[in-house]
């Protein structure tokens, strides 16, 4: 494994239109790149024509659909680079991304991770967000850290994910280290992995906006369940695997994970399901008393017609106000 070289791996799944696009904006790193990876997770559309057609530089593999984590698992596996960045097929990198995060990774040999500040772009590639951090009211935190590791990364880590796994420069051995994606998580297996790199190494974010990140139309509101079940599992692995150091920042994880499980039993309350709203409730307070918990994990103990009526009831009372 040679010394700053970068491997570049993209997963995949019928995203072939936009792949040309992603591995264009590969190309034009003015800090080259070793090797490009593709791991097409069981895509039907038509992927391995349109990579046969970008060059016989890039590596294809092709697996069975088991989810961007198991993709970029294998991905990692594959990689020979020093470092490893990741790109989603229908992403693009600015020209100057890896360039400026090597900079940093070669005086700061201690860093683990750089990740950086990205725009928003539609499908025609119309920006619809200029900066993610100044968005979310960060871009002036990390901008006046000018380079330097977070501090307290975990800490941060586990109220926002200030990572966008489009922009990740990461040490492949820490990669193997802490053995990549956890593949028992679909969604925020990203953050679950940046917070066991936190726990143990310096990360750093750059207020430069180093991806221009697709936003689709989705239908969140059948995403939207399971993202809430599995927020739960990232909080509780992080837990278990993070102790000492959440102990240290002074992080109440078990506050964490009281909010998260009342997130999802609020899910199921609105969603009219007040048993699977109750036994998220039950086990928010378990983990933490909140006013939240308490309230609507016994709101969800009435019967749906005294729910209703109060919905109702509240309702009226708004539409009055305005």
């Amino acid at each position: 494994m040679k010394n700053n070289t970068i491997s570049a791996i993209i997963p995949t799944y019928n995203s072939a239109g936009f792949l040309p696009q992603a591995i264009a904006s590969i190309r034009r790193q003015t800090h080259g790149i070793t090797e490009i990876i593709i791991i097409d997770d069981g895509s039907t559309d038509n992927t391995a024509e349109v990579v046969a057609s970008l060059g016989h530089d890039i590596i294809y593999m092709r697996q069975q659909n088991a989810g961007p984590a198991a993709a970029r698992n294998r991905g990692i596996e594959t990689a020979t680079g020093q470092y490893i960045a990741f790109l989603d097929a229908d992403d693009q990198w600015a020209p100057q991304k890896t360039e400026q995060q090597m900079a940093i990774m070669k005086k700061q040999t201690d860093v683990a991770l750089i990740a950086s500040d990205m725009a928003e772009i539609d499908m025609e590639d119309q920006v619809i967000v200029d900066s993610v951090l100044r968005k979310h009211g960060a871009h002036d935190f990390f901008r006046n850290l000018a380079g330097t590791p977070v501090p307290q990364a975990l800490a941060a880590l586990v109220h926002k994910n200030f990572i966008p796994t489009g922009t990740v420069l990461v040490k492949t051995e820490v990669l193997s280290e802490m053995g990549g994606f956890n593949l028992n998580i679909r969604y925020g297996e990203d953050l679950e992995l940046w917070a066991r790199i936190a726990s143990r190494y310096p990360l750093i974010c750059l207020p430069e906006i180093h991806l221009l990140r697709r936003q689709h139309a989705t239908n969140t509101t059948k995403s939207t369940e399971p993202m809430l079940h599995d927020l739960v599992k990232v909080m509780i692995s992080i837990k278990t695997e993070c102790q000492a150091e959440l102990r240290s920042q002074r992080v109440d994880i078990n506050r964490i994970i009281a909010s998260t499980w009342a997130d999802l039993g609020y899910w199921h309350f609105t969603n009219g399901n007040m048993m699977l709203a109750r036994q998220s409730f039950l086990e928010s307070l378990r983990n933490g008393l909140s006013r939240r918990g308490l309230t609507y994990g016994l709101f969800s103990l009435l019967p749906n017609s005294i729910v209703n009526l109060l919905r109702n009831t509240k309702q009226r009372m708004m539409n009055h106000k305005t």
